[in-house]
């Protein structure tokens, strides 16, 4: 598979029955990017039927199709950014304002696991880590991440990363190797991932608004230009 931001996903049911509907990762269309999901943990106030309508007051555009926690908050994060935004806003601001919604979801929910994956482009992936684990179980539901070269082969330690050319940020649920570093996200951290290097500040981000490099710029080229060139930029894996 030739892409430059894949999200697999292995989900473990704990909230909706195993159907077609319920598979991670969800995506949806909007201001021309292709959004796309995938959630690891429960997110107790997101299993009502209209929970998806939390954070929006006019009508919602995205919904839910099957019954996860997790569509429905990713359509309540579409639904925010819409009402609050008309057009795609920088880079600086919606890293910004995913912020401040993910606070709000976790808010006051002693029992809320919210780890997720949000890509927005070929280059761009947000990843935000509230981890934890559930009743009765001993397994710890975090994030990790390391950063290699365009070598994706688990089993070649060549392959760490030694210069900024060619860089793949790789995120999942738990270390998949034992001699390459690989970093815990921090509980309510949120990095911003492109082109394989973590922003995880809104104010670092502003290098991402240079020409031809902000995320409007990037849609717009998507449009009108047709890319053959392959650079791998993310592989990010959950399991649920």
């Amino acid at each position: 598979v030739k892409t430059r931001n894949m999200i697999p996903h292995i989900r473990y049911a704990t909230s909706g029955v195993v159907s077609l509907e319920n598979v991670h990762p969800f995506t949806r269309k909007m201001w021309g990017i292709q959004w796309c999901f995938a959630h690891n943990g429960d997110i107790p106030k997101f299993k009502t039927n209209s929970c998806h309508e939390m954070f929006t007051k006019g009508k919602t555009i995205y919904n839910p199709i099957g019954e996860t926690d997790s569509e429905a908050v990713f359509c309540a994060i579409l639904n925010y950014l819409h009402e609050e935004f008309s057009v795609l806003p920088s880079i600086p601001i919606l890293y910004a304002t995913l912020y401040q919604l993910c606070m709000e979801i976790v808010r006051d929910d002693p029992g809320t696991i919210f780890n997720f994956l949000l890509g927005c482009d070929q280059y761009t992936l947000f990843a935000f880590s509230w981890p934890g684990s559930r009743p009765g179980s001993d397994v710890w539901n975090g994030l990790f991440y390391t950063l290699r070269n365009e070598c994706l082969d688990f089993k070649d330690k060549s392959s760490i990363v030694d210069n900024d050319v060619k860089r793949v940020a790789i995120i999942t649920t738990k270390p998949l190797t034992i001699n390459e570093p690989w970093i815990e996200m921090k509980k309510g951290e949120l990095i911003l991932f492109d082109r394989g290097l973590p922003y995880s500040l809104s104010s670092t981000c502003g290098v991402l608004e240079r020409p031809m490099c902000s995320l409007e710029n990037r849609v717009k080229l998507m449009m009108t230009k047709d890319h053959d060139k392959y650079v791998p930029l993310h592989i990010s894996k959950l399991m649920q």
